[in-house]
């Protein structure tokens, strides 16, 4: 199992994983639905792009997103007009793509939890978190897969740990339960959307079909 220590900086985590790729890709609503392969998984040239760091491949997210799993499960969801809604209200932040992909963690019988990999805009480029819920629907781990803007605006690994055991609430925001970055406030309230919205993709997709098993 490959990890990255939180005391190492965003620079050091990409030369001890080699994995400063350069990527391209057009965006727009097409972009952000084919996002995942294109974003995490290999390099790709289409023209009027810009330049993204990759951190990890999908692949080594979900390893880190289950440690110990003996499989993960990927479900696709195609939201509604009606779930849209819904979710937007609950995350306070817009839906970017009708398509949801959910990972599921198992070991035997256990569901370990829910994986989302979340790309969406900063600024006007993109980037990609992976956010881990444990099988209770509280954040486990928030990290950065993919990055389009200036590495000096990515926060610190510490600061994404104010989102574990956290669950959707009115005080789940900046300058409330969150605190924010120095310069990189555009950042931190962008990640801090993400995990809001992963956490009502939760509450409308697979909260009520827990509440049933």
């Amino acid at each position: 199992m490959r990890s990255v220590s939180d005391s190492v900086s965003c620079s050091d985590r990409m030369k001890v994983r080699g994995l400063r790729l350069e990527v391209r890709y057009a965006l727009g609503w097409a972009g952000r639905t084919c996002v995942l392969a294109l974003l995490l998984c290999a390099p790709l040239l289409v023209p009027g792009a810009a330049q993204a760091v990759v951190y990890l491949s999908q692949a080594e997210a979900l390893e880190l997103a289950f440690p110990g799993a003996d499989r993960v499960e990927k479900r696709n969801f195609l939201l509604s007009a009606q779930q849209v809604a819904r979710i937007e209200k609950l995350a306070r932040a817009p839906v970017e793509s009708r398509i949801v992909g959910v990972h599921e963690g198992w070991k035997g019988d256990q569901r370990l939890g829910w994986a989302f990999i979340d790309v969406h805009r900063v600024r006007t480029v993109t980037e990609g978190l992976l956010v881990v819920l444990d099988a209770a629907g509280s954040v486990r781990s928030v990290r950065v897969l993919a990055f389009h803007e200036p590495e000096e605006y990515v926060p610190l690994p510490g600061w994404f740990r104010q989102f574990q055991g956290k669950k959707l609430t009115p005080r789940l925001r900046l300058n409330r339960d969150i605190h924010g970055v120095v310069g990189a406030t555009l950042s931190s309230r962008a990640v801090t959307r993400s995990v809001r919205r992963c956490l009502a993709y939760y509450q409308v997709l697979l909260a009520p079909e827990k509440a049933a098993d």
